[in-house]
């Protein structure tokens, strides 16, 4: 036998026990109820729900299915209760309580790992030693945030109850995630953990207890799809915070719209894992095994698109073979075992579908050798390659232990590649050059970007995606601000009727000439034809309709054309096409340019004065005083090109982790009326000196103003396309923007119902929206009309992983 195990070198198992794990769940007799008041409620009438042990079959524990309505009810009433003295209590107090679950997590770290394995079918070596210890750190982390939001936060406050809904791929990583930044900040939560996976979060409620969390801060509420809707749209809820599929975060977005409630989501991937010929190719196969088969490929950021450079193709492929055959498939407890078990029976169904399609497409497969388990929910690992980036395979997320292959010739095609998904949540760079790595990158877009690794995190570094992988971030200060709200906001809570919501929006009628009587005689003045205003020149409207700008006594000041989708299309053209040039430009040049804006401005200062008091009736001083702060208020934002770049983040990775704030992109941008000018330079000044391009429209009721911006911004530098002007129907206009899928971003300040169907209709392609929510802000105010609210909106936090070492 001696002689067989050298010559073999075979694993023997390794078990980790389940008695402990199994002793708790027999002190709860088996039998879960909802935590709600820091109690295990078993209200009558309820049902109760198996979980099951994917990788043996048999029952772990029955948990209660709350219902949808007066238990939801009942959590919420609780948080909010628990909320008027919690966002009340000190920074140091709250701090105290983070470090004692952080501390009770530690203490109890090897009974949280055996029950997430067991219930969740993931190795023991994954939740011993990635799951638990990240969950510590995050506490701890945060703990350090309660402590200092009062001096380092001093502007903002928490934002209220939060519904938090977690999905089954890391129930106690995704629960710490949401849970420790909410609570440093003040908040309280009622929390639905996923249907397949729930003991954890039991688990987890035991220990916040034992660490003295009051009761009603932290509430879960086990359940299915009708309380998980009916949680996110209680009208009590003031933010929902989801992690889960791209097309559940698609409904979030659509049915919590309009009603003033903060969201964020964490959704699905189909990241680039892209290695280029001068890799370590043995370390890049390595890294593969950590990118597609940690956690058995159930990982929003698997790598799980390989990228190879075509000449070490074949050659790669080889060895990643040799690397599968000695992957190790079975029983998670044992701590020799690489891959567990897939979570359920209808995860696994959809895994053998797109494998079994990969195969009727003609692709090669090549799956592991290893012996799968007779019992059990478990697939060997996959490798899929000879596949057209068409396929279903390449383009949707299978969300198990399959991988597909392609080849690239160079960079520039890596990038095409590795951006050909509607998904951005992360990516790796495999390279011995630095340059190269970094070039890639910042061109990636991607929220995540590791080079030579995979799957690092840290609670001090954010995590989140571009594009359809959703929008704000968890961890890190970034992440904070998801919990936080400035401390001038109004608490905002609209509702709509079906039928509101269902009339007809985003229409106009083009207007005719002038009334009689509202144009005074010209007495031979040349007319002034005022036009749309885009990729860098002035064009005539599409249409070719005119809208009559009418001031205070009903005296016509003048016309400006009305834009329709097809000027939307133009100027979203110019816009993309200048957005890759102006977001590279240097910080400096940007500033340099918004300054020279101000220049010219100051120097026309007495004929915008008078423009706005002709439009609005507004008095000479005041609308001198507008310019004026107008001026100002473009010196602000010039002053932030070169001051929002980003940080090094302090992780526990040997090297650097660079959270970099880059551009938005396209954002659209619909102004109100109150204060023309200046809330017009106060919404597009932040977003392009920050990198961003715009298609802005003006005032609807008095866009002359901006109109006359024009030949200040062709004689200001401004490069073609990065101001794009539409004047006409504020609504009109801005559902064809928000519609628009080239379109990155949306702010809009107009009324209640109109910023019901931008967020609503932003779930297209899922862009960022800021919308005003039809509450007026005083633009003079600097803490309404600036701040770090609008530097937030025109950037998106990457972080880069370096790691350091020879």
């Amino acid at each position: 036998a001696g002689s067989s195990l050298l010559t073999n070198l075979e694993y023997g198992p390794a078990p980790e026990s389940d008695e402990a794990a199994n002793a708790w769940i027999k002190a709860h007799n088996g039998k879960f109820g909802l935590f709600i008041n820091n109690e295990f409620v078993h209200p009558e009438g309820r049902e109760y729900t198996d979980t099951i042990n994917p990788a043996r079959g048999n029952v772990l524990a029955s948990i209660i299915e709350g219902d949808e309505n007066e238990d939801v009810n009942t959590a919420i009433s609780a948080a909010r209760k628990a909320f008027q003295s919690w966002s009340q209590t000190s920074g140091h107090y709250r701090a105290k309580i983070l470090y004692a679950i952080a501390r009770q997590i530690q203490k109890h770290r090897r009974l949280l790992s055996v029950v997430e394995s067991l219930d969740n079918g993931k190795s023991i070596r994954e939740t011993r030693d990635a799951d638990t210890p990240l969950c510590v750190r995050h506490f701890y982390y945060h703990a350090g945030w309660a402590q200092l939001m009062d001096t380092e936060l001093a502007d903002f406050k928490p934002v209220g109850v939060i519904a938090q809904v977690i999905p089954w791929n890391f129930p106690l990583l995704m629960l710490t995630w949401k849970i420790a930044p909410a609570l440093a900040m003040g908040n309280t939560i009622v929390l639905k953990p996923a249907p397949s996976t729930r003991l954890s979060a039991m688990l987890f409620a035991e220990i916040a207890m034992e660490a003295g969390v009051p009761p009603g801060v932290i509430n879960i509420l086990p359940g299915g799809n009708d309380l998980g809707f009916n949680l996110v749209n209680h009208p009590d809820v003031d933010k929902v915070a989801f992690t889960g599929s791209t097309g559940v975060g698609r409904l979030l977005r659509r049915s919590t719209a309009g009603s003033g409630k903060k969201i964020s989501l964490e959704l699905g991937g189909k990241s680039p894992f892209i290695v280029f010929d001068d890799a370590d190719l043995d370390t890049a196969v390595e890294g593969v095994v950590n990118a597609i088969w940690f956690n058995q490929g159930q990982v929003c950021c698997a790598g799980s698109r390989l990228l190879i450079q075509e000449n070490v193709m074949s050659t790669f492929i080889n060895k990643l073979k040799r690397r599968m055959d000695n992957l190790r498939v079975g029983e998670p407890l044992d701590k020799c075992v690489d891959m567990g078990a897939i979570v359920n029976e209808a995860q696994l169904e959809r895994i053998k579908y797109y494998v079994d399609l990969a195969r009727k497409e003609g692709a090669s497969i090549y799956q592991s050798p290893a012996p799968l388990p007779e019992k059990g929910l478990f697939y060997p690992p996959t490798l899929i390659y000879d596949i057209e980036t068409s396929s279903k395979c390449v383009i949707d997320e299978i969300f198990g232990p399959v991988v597909v292959l392609m080849p690239f010739r160079s960079p520039k095609e890596a990038i095409a590649l590795g951006n050909n998904t509607a998904y951005g949540l992360s990516s790796s760079i495999w390279t011995e050059s630095l340059a190269k790595a970094l070039d890639m990158a910042f061109q990636i877009k991607a929220g995540v970007v590791w080079i030579n690794s995979h799957n690092l995190f840290d609670a001090a570094a954010g995590f989140g995606g571009y594009k359809e992988s959703g929008f704000g971030r968890e961890s890190g200060k970034e992440g904070l601000y998801e919990y936080l709200k400035p401390k001038w906001h109004p608490k905002i809570r609209n509702t709509f009727t079906q039928e509101q919501k269902d009339e007809a929006w985003g229409t106009d009628v083009p207007t005719g000439p002038s009334l009689p009587g509202s144009s005074a005689p010209t007495d031979g003045v040349i007319d002034k034809t005022t036009k749309m205003f885009y990729g860098g020149r002035q064009a005539r409207p599409d249409g070719d309709y005119s809208r009559v700008i009418v001031g205070p006594k009903g005296v016509k000041c003048g016309e400006v054309p009305e834009g329709n989708r097809k000027d939307v299309r133009n100027a979203v053209e110019a816009a993309t096409g200048a957005k890759g040039g102006w977001g590279k430009r240097a910080a400096f040049n940007r500033a340099q340019i918004l300054y020279y804006v101000a220049e010219n401005l100051d120097r026309r200062s007495e004929e915008f004065a008078a423009r706005i008091h002709s439009m609005t009736g507004e008095g000479l001083e005041s609308a001198r005083k507008e310019v004026q702060d107008s001026i100002e208020r473009l010196f602000y934002w010039a002053a932030f090109s070169d001051k929002y770049g980003g940080e090094v983040k302090e992780t526990t990775l040997y090297g650097a982790t660079v959270s970099v704030h880059e551009a938005v992109g396209v954002i659209g941008i619909a102004c109100p009326d109150e204060n023309p000018l200046l809330a017009f330079v106060s919404l597009f000044a932040p977003a392009i000196v920050r990198g961003n391009t715009v298609v802005i429209v003006p005032s609807e009721k008095y866009p002359l103003v901006a109109t006359d911006l024009y030949q200040i911004f062709e004689t200001s530098d401004v490069p073609a396309g990065v101001i794009n002007i539409l004047t006409g129907s504020r609504d009109l206009l801005s559902k064809v923007l928000v519609n628009h899928m080239e379109v990155n971003a949306v702010w809009y300040f107009g009324s209640e119902i109109g910023s019901y169907h931008v967020e609503h209709d932003s779930a297209c392609n899922l862009k960022r929206t800021l919308v005003s929510y039809g509450q007026k802000r005083n633009w003079v105010d600097i803490t309404e009309g600036a701040r770090f609210e609008f530097l937030y909106h025109s950037c998106q936090v990457k972080n880069i992983w370096i790691p350091a070492g020879v």
